[in-house]
């Protein structure tokens, strides 16, 4: 049975990191988000309002790409971040912010439920769920210049929005792991608890 594993979280919550770890565990096929190659994110961190709408249907356009990748590839894939935290999360924030205009707003909603009604679910979601302190001490420590100028308030609004859209999330099986009490990148022991949860949804799916 191939799979669908998806990792949902805030910025700096680790979700390429433990796609990393998970992809070795399982021997899954990781796809990452490609914040390298995206032409947008410096620029939207220098002037959100300019370019928000640039980089959220960019950011559509390339998740829905990657879902069609994976439903063909026949194996079993972890993705970094899913394609609904665009749409319910950081697009609606920055249009709560004034930094998307209603108009894109509006035209980037009807673009996102059109795909998604093309689309499988993930089997499963696994969301990173941190607070705003520990969130700021991640991005610190990877060192992404760029990021450097995100707000505290940015980070608490998206985490509202999260806890929000988690709450609500009726898509498939979803597993929360708290990010602030969970050291998976360098205490195996918090890796082993993780990766027993998950089996222990995985069992589930197999079912």
């Amino acid at each position: 049975m191939n799979m669908h594993i998806a990792i949902a979280g805030n910025i700096g919550s680790g979700k390429t990191t433990l796609t990393e770890l998970l992809a070795k565990q399982y021997h899954w096929q990781p796809h990452y988000e490609g914040v390298d190659n995206n032409p947008y994110l410096h620029d939207f961190y220098d002037d959100m309002q300019r370019w928000s709408f640039n980089l959220q249907v960019y950011f559509l356009n390339n998740r829905f790409n990657q879902i069609i990748q994976i439903r063909e590839s026949g194996k079993t894939v972890i993705q970094d971040r899913t394609i609904y935290e665009d749409a319910h999360i950081f697009a609606p924030n920055l249009h709560a912010m004034g930094l998307m205009s209603t108009r894109d707003f509006d035209n980037y909603t009807s673009l996102f439920e059109m795909i998604s009604s093309l689309i499988k679910p993930p089997d499963l979601v696994i969301y990173l769920r941190a607070t705003v302190p520990t969130l700021v001490r991640q991005i610190q420590k990877r060192g992404r210049k760029y990021e450097n100028a995100i707000r505290l308030d940015y980070l608490q609004r998206l985490n509202e929005r999260y806890e929000a859209w988690v709450t609500t999330y009726k898509l498939g099986k979803i597993l929360i792991v708290d990010v602030d009490s969970t050291n998976f990148s360098e205490n195996p022991e918090d890796l082993g608890n993780v990766i027993n949860k998950i089996d222990a949804e995985l069992n589930g799916l197999f079912l």
